[in-house]
């Protein structure tokens, strides 16, 4: 338990690392107030937990504590949106329409509201 939870830190850094650079190169590339570079982090970070999950699943025999040290640790790291998308996909490939609506609809609302609170009660210290 104790490598996995090293390894699990090791490759969340580096998430974070590589969300922080990716991110800020293409900022300062597009330029602008619009927020490309959280775009481009998260647009990547689905494409690869898409690629490294039917990689791992479907060519590969990929043991469960190696997806869970990518996908987790460095993946959720670098954007826990493909996190979101890869819940939802699972719940889109299983046929559970009104479960996976009900998902996006409720870490849409969740997280509007909680980022408003957040917010007000940041202020009013």
């Amino acid at each position: 338990m104790g490598q996995k939870l090293l390894l699990l830190g090791i490759a969340g850094a580096l998430g974070t690392l590589s969300r922080y650079a990716l991110g800020g190169i293409v900022q300062r590339i597009a330029g602008g107030s619009f927020p490309w570079g959280t775009l481009a982090v998260n647009g990547l970070g689905c494409l690869l937990f898409g690629l490294f999950w039917a990689c791992a699943t479907e060519r590969f025999a990929v043991g469960h504590e190696v997806r869970t040290v990518i996908l987790v640790g460095f993946l959720g790291a670098f954007t826990t949106f493909s996190s979101f998308v890869a819940e939802f996909g699972q719940m889109a490939l299983g046929a559970e329409w009104l479960r996976g609506a009900a998902y996006v609809l409720a870490q849409n609302v969740l997280g509007f509201a909680s980022f408003f609170v957040g917010m007000a009660v940041g202020r009013a210290l």
